[in-house]
């Protein structure tokens, strides 16, 4: 029986329950899945003259073997050496720690063998043998230890033996003929057995666009899907938004009064809001959102605000409070955490769907069984960069459809930012508030850090508090607490008359809410902590950032550190403490101490990298392609967004019969869209 590109891989020969799990484990399900998954990079077995190698070039040469083996020991190591004649030219090639090769070479017989080549000396470190006739690109695959490369490779070998040639075209045949894009069994086969690196190449740059414009017609879809949810404009009392804007007791700025006038906008206009607000540590989002909020309310309707830790959650309740208190605006604001007694639980949730409170702050559990609202106007997701379409669909239950507002300070170039959230507006705001004073920021070798340990105590005197941050280690969790530990206790015993605090993430939520308090309420002096602080809370009286190995963190990731003081009055500092070993890491440490602008540093990022993690894609949000990359191929990226939103808005385009292949493909997998969920 034949079978099908949709069939599990378990209906391949060699692949048990075993083996099944270790490639599920590798996000391979079906025959489908593992014909998709792409090598990453090649190993290029083809063979080359000496002559047209360069010096430390890793090459394939071919020839006779001109000297007996021999083998030399260094205690238990030992080194093979023999000659090889490549093109009249005698290479003297040498096996490390291989000795058992002497019997399989003799001299005269025929030889490949890859490794680095040393031009003075027309040497060759060798790898290994290569056999002859072999294919000249290796295609190398992301593995785990119970997936070798060769058995990858073999499975997807049998699978293409299977149902090549089967694969339907989800990219329309006018958009592969428009920009030369290969069949889609073509790019298949130019991806995994490709007979040049130009092959490669065209295989490559085809899987990347079709990778790229099914992300963007999925984007596409959820803002069309939106956009279906019509619902009435925001009727909000405009002079009332004014009175509330006049008498806070700060001026906005002009970055803060544009993207208010963007946000209103969308909330008066026939059309559901799904708008992302980008804005650096410090700019001021919270306000705008309050403005948002408060317009919601005086519209009759009700607001949300959905924090990623109950701690924030706690923090912006009481800044809200704070702040509509001061503007003179009456309005009702609870917090519904887990921590509530079932008691006020009850009530909270019986006023809420009353209608008698008007603003509900939370965690993701807003959004769950048992929370109803009277009428939700506006649902505000700080730090939660895709708000799930099942979420969505919960909050349209009965019939309403609030308008999204999502916030980040994860800084992301504005055209990459438009890119990679297609179904979203952006609005940025791009100025910090007059008066706050910049960070002073310095680099310190690890040898200096006593002139730093002594600049904090001397700031303690003057009533400071300070963070002290150790890299996470993702390897060993264990080893990175004992590291945080020894830091702490170092600091106990150097500090006596203050009080240190130790906030890790092996740490149960209760405590790490008791600590976070005791810091926010000054009971604790000097919180030696992971980067569980990356997103915590206002604490305006911390003035002090240590930062210690600093050049283990990403550029955003100490930016956003960096962002946990400069909160209040006081003169703020950050001391990165590192050695950098190369120049990547030189570089970032710089670009921190010479800016304090995120969206510079996002960009300067970008230059740095050039591709790869921007930005840290678990922190921004962006997706994690497997083969295109939304850096390096941000024009492609584009290109896609463009094509599937004309796709989109063409009439009937679903029922076009070259389009049905893409239509089914998303009717079956936009549920479990892992961008989206």
């Amino acid at each position: 029986m034949a079978l099908s590109y949709r069939d599990a891989v378990t209906q391949l020969a060699g692949v048990g329950e075993k083996r099944a799990a270790a490639l599920r484990d590798l996000g391979i399900f079906t025959i489908e899945d593992l014909l998709m998954d792409y090598p990453f990079r090649y190993q290029d077995l083809a063979e080359k003259r000496p002559s047209e190698t360069l010096d430390g070039e890793k090459v394939t040469f071919k020839g006779i073997v001109s000297t007996a083996p021999v083998v030399r020991r260094f205690g238990k190591k030992s080194r093979l050496i023999f000659g090889l004649l490549v093109d009249r030219e005698n290479i003297k090639v040498s096996f490390f720690n291989q000795p058992w090769l002497a019997k399989q070479i003799e001299e005269g017989q025929e030889l490949a063998v890859y490794g680095t080549y040393q031009a003075a000396q027309a040497a060759l470190t060798a790898q290994k043998q290569v056999p002859l006739g072999a294919d000249p690109l290796t295609p190398i695959y992301p593995t785990s230890k119970a997936i070798q490369q060769k058995t990858l490779r073999s499975l997807i070998e049998q699978a293409w033996g299977q149902v090549g040639g089967t694969l339907p075209n989800l990219v329309p045949t006018a958009l592969r003929q428009k920009y030369r894009l290969l069949d889609k069994n073509d790019q298949i086969a130019a991806c995994h057995f490709p007979d040049d690196q130009l092959t490669a190449k065209a295989g490559r740059r085809s899987a990347a666009f079709e990778e790229f414009f099914i992300f963007q017609m999925r984007l596409q879809l959820v803002k069309l899907a939106d956009e279906r949810y019509q619902g009435q404009p925001l009727p909000y009392d405009a002079a009332a938004i004014a009175h509330f804007i006049e008498h806070l007791p700060f001026a906005l700025t002009a970055a803060q009064q544009r993207v208010t006038e963007e946000i209103l906008a969308d909330q008066a206009a026939p059309r559901h809001m799904n708008r992302l607000l980008q804005g650096d540590v410090g700019s001021g989002k919270t306000v705008v959102a309050a403005t948002a909020m408060c317009a919601a309310v005086t519209a009759g309707q009700q607001a949300a605000l959905m924090a990623p830790t109950e701690i924030l959650a706690q923090q912006h309740a009481k800044g809200l409070a704070r702040l509509f208190d001061q503007a003179g605006v009456d309005l009702r604001v609870e917090l519904l955490t887990s921590g509530l007694k079932a008691a006020q639980r009850r009530d909270i949730l019986a006023d809420l769907l009353a209608g008698d409170i008007d603003i509900v702050i939370g965690t993701h559990a807003l959004v769950q069984d048992g929370v109803a609202f009277h009428h939700l106007g506006l649902a505000v997701i700080d730090e939660q960069h895709r708000f799930g379409v099942k979420q969505r669909a919960r909050l349209r239950e009965g019939g309403q459809n609030p308008d999204i507002l999502a916030m980040t300070a994860t800084p992301i170039p504005r055209t990459l930012a438009i890119t990679a959230y297609g179904e979203m507006e952006v609005s940025v705001i791009d100025e910090l508030p007059a008066g706050r004073k910049p960070i002073l920021t310095r680099q310190l070798a690890q040898k200096q850090a006593d002139q730093a340990f002594a600049f904090m105590k001397e700031e303690l005197a003057r009533g400071a508090q300070a963070y002290v941050v150790t890299p996470l280690i993702e390897e060993s969790e264990s080893l990175d607490v004992q590291n945080v530990t020894q830091v702490y206790q170092e600091l106990q015993a150097a500090l006596p008359d203050y009080q240190v605090g130790l906030l890790h993430g092996r740490l149960d939520k209760a405590d790490k809410d008791v600590l976070m308090a005791g810091f926010a309420a000054n009971e604790i002096q000097v919180l030696v902590a992971t980067t569980v602080v990356e997103v915590g809370v206002d604490v305006p009286n911390a003035s002090i950032m240590l930062i210690l190995d600093a050049d283990r963190f990403g550029l955003a990731q100490l930016h956003q550190l960096r962002g946990r003081v400069g909160r209040g009055d006081r003169q703020s500092y950050a001391f990165l403490l590192a050695d950098p070993k190369t120049d990547y890491g030189k570089q970032r440490l710089q670009a921190l101490v010479d800016s304090t602008d995120g969206f510079e540093l996002a960009q300067k990022d970008l230059e740095l990298r050039g591709s790869g993690d921007l930005l840290g894609t678990k922190q921004s949000g962006l997706p994690d392609f497997q083969v295109g990359d939304p850096v390096k191929d941000l024009t492609m990226l584009t290109i896609a967004q463009e094509e599937a939103l004309a796709l989109v808005r063409q009439e009937n385009w679903d029922q076009v019969p070259d389009h049905q292949a893409l239509v089914t493909y998303l009717s079956e997998t936009m549920a479990q869209f892992r961008y989206f969920d």
